[in-house]
This record gives structure tokens, C-alpha cells and sequence, in this order.
């Protein structure tokens, strides 16, 4: 997708950072020195969105409207009806290559798809979601493959029945649109292959056309070949590495250059380039800095601040970002911000520059789903359909679907992003064994009004049984302060009460709420809080 071709102002400096490490390859956009856009891959995963699989439908689900198709993950993907059968029109909304959603019901009943596509039947599908969570991917029969200038819809035709010949609705220019059309008339087409026109086509000669369309060619051919030889399930065809991507997809007229720290990839990114133009070509440059590539340009500390849960505002406010199950709620705050006119002026200002800071914040995390922002009350009406607006303006630049909805009685504005991988944040955080995903962790008082708690109990049946009884207590450091300090006198109190001794052991890597109770003559635990 031209990930920059909605942008005209002409004096926004950007520019691609890429470092390339071994377990790791980090693209950051940048402009003017400010980061917009962030994704990280690793070489080590499998590359999912995008690419294509033959796959075995594993069984119908009418009630969902959906089959599972096993194609060699761990979970079957998921394949809605509409989704099966093309909806065409669907295809000129979006020029990143991947076809999304259908908008209307599927042309088959259910009764017709059980003919057309039983349990055990092989079906090509490609993968539009990757993973998240519990969820397999989410995949489609309508496969779409990119190139530089078009995207090939092998299968796609017109309502004539004719191969697609299409332009991105994207692409508003009456007379480009008139041309385009015209150069897509005289390309020879694949018998049953349909193409449409990108965004980056804008401008881009005949020549450049017939190019795309071969190596798309190329690609389709191979990917026969892999249908008619290779064992079901398996890939066909998987998406291009993260630089290569780049190439194809972000490099655009916009862009002023495109720094890499790898020498290979450099090569590389410069010989993929070339075919595309000399011009482009010399926006590939080298980086060979002695510090890392991120560090020499402030990203590391941007990356920093991006990612915290509390986003600082222009104005003084702030946002505290939550990003859970069901939702990302995001609050804005106004902070010590008094503004200098009108309370409701302060408030309409700070607002705007939430919105606009929520935008960013949702490309730079690549999070999607339901997003709910509790912004400050405003009276006005007017200022509420004003920073409405202003985040349906930010939101244009987005590569991901979106849908804002009005400002609700409540103060709350909701809005969906579309969602097709994982977060940023789910790529390179793993759950906290300390407090299972919660956030939280018990204080170090609850935890030791628990241990009191348990000894009582275990004192008073000692006592019952005439047993004599020293317990001997494993705690975390943090406990360990706490009952040394603030309760340091309550525990003297219980052992003069039991006459009996108490023993305390801290150990460093104990989670804070675990603690354990053992008899410090046999060393037999006799409860253990994990």
C-alpha cells in the first residue's frame, strides 16, 4: 500500500530507519525526526499475513457461517462464507494487496456450500489476520497478491465476466484514472487474472506497468506449480521479508530516504530498487555508524515514551493507554493544563491533541479491535463534532480500516481498528509470572495478614494436640521488610502468645504473594501460599 501518498505537504521530512539484527529487523518512520509508524519482525516466525496455503477443510460450522481449514498451524484458520465466494467491489477500496471482508452475503446457501466445499475437500485460502490469542488466523479463498504498481486477483472478473481491470478507488483524479485505464486495457493478461492499479501507480508509465505484471506473472506460475506438487496442507506462497516489503510498499515519492545498518540487506534493498527506478535507487542509503542505528537517531528513548502506558500531551495533559481483552480504553487527562482562555477552550484544546496523539498511538502499537476514548466532558456540541472530525482526519493516514462513531451522552467516543496481527506489544512482551497479565500484585501488608492469618490456624491446632510447634516461614524480600518493620511487634506478641518461635527466611527470587509454612523441626511444609 502507499502508505504516504494521502500526505501533501511538501515540507514534512521523512524518512525509513531500518535496523537489521539477527533474531530481529526494526522499521521506524520517521518525519521530521519524529516517529510515526513502527514494526519489528523476526526472522525466526513464520511470515503469515499475506501469505497463501493449501489447505484441508476440516468441517462446516452453518451457525457461524464459517469453515475450518487446516492449513499446517497449530490452529485451523478461520474461512467466513462470504469469503469464499469474490465480492469484487470490495477490491478497489483497498490497494495493500490483501482482500478483506466482504460487505455482502455470501452468494451460496449453506446447503450449496456443503456441495461445493465438503469436510476433507482441499481449498487455497489466503491468510488476512494472523493469530491472536486463542483465535487461529483468519483467512480467504480470494487470493491477492501485490506487486509494486498492481495487485493480481487470480480469478477476479468484472460483472461481463471478464478478467478485473481495476483502479483503487483511492486514486480520485479523474484524468489519471482515465489514463490508467487505458494502460490496463493494452496489458496482456493471464487467462482468469484479474489486477487493479495501487496507489503508487500514480504517474507510473506503461512501461513500469507491463514490468509489475510480469514479475506478478512469475509469481502466479510458481505458485501453480506449488498447487499441483506440493502435499496438503503447506505454503504457496509466503509474503516477502520486512525490507523487501518495504521496497514495494513504502518507498514512495514522498519518502526522502531510506537508512539501513546491514550491508547485505543493503545490497540488496538497492538491487530490487533499481528495477523499480534510478531515482528511487538512490533514496537506499548506508548507515555504517558506530552506534546503533536507533540510538543515532533518537529512537530507542521515542520507542521508550510511545510504549508507556501514561502518554505525555503537547499541552500538559496526558493519555493512560489500557490495552485488554475485549478492548483498548484509553483516558484523557487534562493534568495541570488551565489553558488560557475559557475552561471549555482549555478542555476542546487538549482533546484535540488527544485525538490526534490516540491516531499515532494506535499505528505505532498496531493495536485494533474496539477502542473506547473517555475524553474530557465538553458542553459544546459543536466541539464535540470538531474532535470527532480531527480524529477522523488523523485516522486517514492509518493503513487499517477504520470506523469512529459519534460522542456518546456518556463523554465516550468509540471506535474500531481494524485488527490484522498481533500488537507490538503481544510481539515483544510475554506474560508477567509475577501477576499472571493483571497488572498487580498483592501489597506486601495483604501478604502478611495472610501469613498471620494461616499461622494462627496452625498454631491454635498445635496447641490443641499439645505438639510442640516452631514454624519456619519462606517469604519474598519485599514481605521480609514489612514484617521486620511495620509488624515487628504484632509477631513478638503472637510468639510470646503460642510460646513458641518464629522463623523468617527471604528468598530473592520468591514471588511476592508466595509464601510457605514449614515445621522448622522436620522441615515438613505444612502450607504453601504459590
Amino acid at each position: 500500500m502507499n502508505l504516504f501518498g494521502w500526505l501533501k505537504r511538501s515540507k514534512m521530512k521523512r524518512e525509513i530507519i531500518i535496523n537489521v539484527e539477527r533474531l530481529e529487523t526494526r522499521v521506524a518512520v520517521l518525519e521530521n525526526g519524529r516517529l510515526e509508524e513502527f514494526m519489528v519482525e523476526h526472522p525466526e516466525e513464520e511470515r503469515l499475513v499475506g501469505s497463501v496455503f493449501k489447505g484441508r477443510i476440516q468441517n462446516l460450522e452453518n451457525d457461524l457461517q464459517a469453515a475450518f481449514v487446516d492449513i499446517g498451524l497449530k490452529k485451523n484458520a478461520f474461512l467466513h462464507y462470504w469469503d469464499i465466494m469474490p465480492d469484487e467491489e470490495s477490491l478497489l477500496d483497498e490497494d495493500d494487496g490483501r482482500r478483506n471482508k466482504g460487505r455482502k452475503a455470501s452468494r451460496l446457501s449453506d446447503a450449496e456450500i456443503a456441495k461445493r466445499f465438503p469436510p476433507g475437500s482441499e481449498i487455497v485460502v489466503q491468510v488476512t489476520k494472523g493469530p491472536i490469542s486463542t483465535k487461529g488466523p483468519r483467512v480467504v479463498a480470494n487470493l491477492s497478491i501485490p506487486g509494486r504498481y498492481l495487485v493480481m486477483m487470480p480469478g477476479a472478473k468484472d460483472n461481463r465476466g471478464v478478467s478485473l481491470r481495476g483502479v483503487s478507488k483511492k486514486i480520485g483524479d479523474a484524468k489519471e484514472r482515465q489514463r490508467l485505464k487505458k494502460i490496463l486495457d493494452r496489458l496482456p493478461l493471464p487467462e482468469n487474472v484479474g489486477v487493479v492499479v495501487r496507489t503508487a501507480g500514480l504517474g507510473a508509465t506503461a512501461r513500469a506497468f507491463a514490468r509489475d505484471l510480469r514479475n506478478l506473472v512469475s509469481i502466479w506460475n510458481e505458485m501453480q506449480g506449488n498447487i499441483r506438487n506440493l502435499r496438503t496442507p503447506c505454503c504457496i506462497f509466503q509474503e516477502p521479508d520486512l525490507c523487501e516489503r518495504v521496497v514495494r510498499d513504502w518507498l514512495t515519492e514522498d519518502v526522502d530516504a531510506i537508512i539501513i545498518d546491514d550491508a547485505k540487506s543493503y545490497e540488496r534493498m538497492r538491487e530490487i530498487t533499481a528495477r523499480i527506478s534510478r531515482r528511487a535507487k538512490s533514496k537506499i542509503r548506508r548507515y555504517d555508524g558506530d552506534a546503533n542505528i536507533f540510538d543515532h537517531y533518537g529512537l530507542d528513548r521515542q520507542l521508550s515514551e510511545a510504549f508507556a502506558r501514561k502518554v505525555p500531551l503537547k499541552s500538559g495533559g496526558y493519555l493512560v493507554i489500557d490495552e485488554t481483552e475485549a478492548l483498548i480504553a484509553v483516558d484523557v487527562n487534562t493534568g495541570h493544563y488551565k489553558g488560557n482562555g475559557s475552561q471549555e477552550d482549555a478542555i476542546l484544546e487538549v482533546n484535540l491533541q488527544a485525538v490526534e496523539e490516540v491516531a499515532r498511538q494506535l499505528r505505532l502499537r498496531n493495536i485494533g479491535g474496539l477502542v473506547v476514548l473517555d475524553l474530557i466532558d465538553m458542553k459544546s456540541r459543536k466541539n464535540q463534532k470538531q474532535v470527532c472530525r480531527a480524529l477522523k482526519d488523523a485516522l486517514r493516514r492509518d493503513r487499517a480500516r477504520t470506523n469512529v462513531l459519534d460522542i456518546s451522552e456518556l463523554g465516550l467516543l468509540e471506535m474500531s481498528r481494524q485488527r490484522q496481527d498481533q500488537s507490538i506489544l503481544s510481539q515483544l512482551t510475554s506474560t508477567c509470572p509475577y501477576c499472571q497479565g493483571h497488572g498487580v500484585v498483592k501489597s506486601p501488608l495483604a501478604v502478611s495478614i495472610e501469613i498471620q492469618r494461616k499461622l494462627v490456624t496452625l498454631l491454635k491446632k498445635a496447641a490443641s494436640t499439645n505438639k510442640p510447634f516452631e514454624p519456619k516461614i519462606v517469604i519474598a524480600p519485599q514481605v521480609m521488610q514489612r514484617l521486620r518493620t511495620e509488624d515487628a511487634t504484632i509477631l513478638a506478641e503472637l510468639q510470646k502468645e503460642y510460646n513458641t518461635r518464629l522463623t523468617f527466611v527471604s528468598e530473592l527470587h520468591r514471588h511476592p504473594e508466595a509464601f510457605s509454612i514449614l515445621d522448622a523441626a522436620t522441615s515438613q511444609v505444612l502450607y504453601s501460599q504459590v
